[in-house]
């Protein structure tokens, strides 16, 4: 199913007091980026994430982030440097001493001095980079969930509007059938009017209605333009990611229908021709969208 390259989507997971956050956005860029913002003590798994995410995911821009909330004791360890303490109250009291300044520190004070304690990380990144997972696979599932959802919506309206491009190719290959009929009727009685005669020369019109033909001739282009349109149908039906064939494609159609309006000499088929101009535009901006 097509993807839409934007997208959101959230995922928790709790246990034992350590609380896990994940949200994934994304929105339309031309190629993959995925940035991941996390809290420090998660780093080591961030390579993890991002491979995860590559699984799923081929072009966009992506913002990835982890909020950790840990009232466990995994993950994090106390350290007290009771020396460094010690020293600090031999120094004050010496400085009490000294000054004259009443001596007056309790436990938590001191721990507040640099140095006296430190949370450190453990080695349980095991255990936290499971528990990670399970929140990155609902995000990511939510994620990918409303992309499709997206992606539908962009198929449906994409679906009208080819059909429509399709009603007005078919209406500028019925005025193009009748093109040289017309020139050719307009050409024998300009030539009888500027010669004043009855009858033209059968020749040097042949010769003329052979030169607007082979100029204005748009068979080819519109079997192109069709031929276009059928694949742009069997775009709309394929599972991978198919946004920059689209975008290859639309080109195409774009060439097509320029050439089409320079070299038809009707205005029937040039108002159509600038029609179809502005929907090829419309399904460009959609295509953008499209992973």
């Amino acid at each position: 199913m097509i993807k839409s390259m934007t997208g959101f989507g959230r995922g928790k997971y709790e246990k034992d007091g350590r609380n896990y956050s994940i949200d994934i956005k994304s929105v339309n860029h031309k190629y993959s980026d995925i940035g991941i913002r996390m809290p420090r003590i998660l780093n080591p798994f961030e390579d993890k994430i991002r491979k995860k995410m590559a699984e799923s995911i081929s072009r966009g821009k992506i913002d990835v982030f982890v909020n950790f909330e840990n009232y466990s004791n995994i993950g994090s360890t106390i350290h007290f440097n009771l020396e460094l303490a010690k020293e600090y109250v031999k120094g004050l009291e010496e400085l009490a001493k000294e000054t004259g300044v009443e001596y007056d520190i309790d436990v938590m004070a001191l721990a507040k001095m640099p140095e006296v304690l430190k949370v450190e990380e453990d080695e349980s990144e095991e255990i936290l980079g499971k528990e990670l997972m399970f929140a990155l696979e609902e995000a990511l599932k939510n994620f990918v969930e409303m992309r499709e959802a997206e992606g539908q919506k962009l198929i449906e309206d994409m679906e009208k509007r080819i059909a429509w491009i399709e009603e007005k190719v078919n209406e500028i290959e019925k005025y193009s059938g009748t093109l040289v009929q017309e020139y050719m009727q307009k050409l024998e009685s300009r030539v009888k009017e500027l010669m004043d005669t009855k009858v033209a020369d059968e020749n040097r019109l042949a010769q003329e209605i052979v030169i607007f033909s082979d100029k204005s001739s748009i068979e080819e282009e519109l079997t192109r333009l069709k031929s276009h349109i059928m694949q742009f149908r069997n775009f709309l039906k394929e599972n991978s990611p198919i946004g920059k064939k689209f975008d290859f494609l639309i080109q195409e159609m774009n060439r097509e229908i320029n050439t089409i309006g320079s070299k038809a000499n009707c205005l029937e088929i040039t108002n159509r021709v600038i029609e179809v101009k502005t929907e090829i535009e419309n399904i460009r901006e959609q295509v953008q969208n499209v992973e």
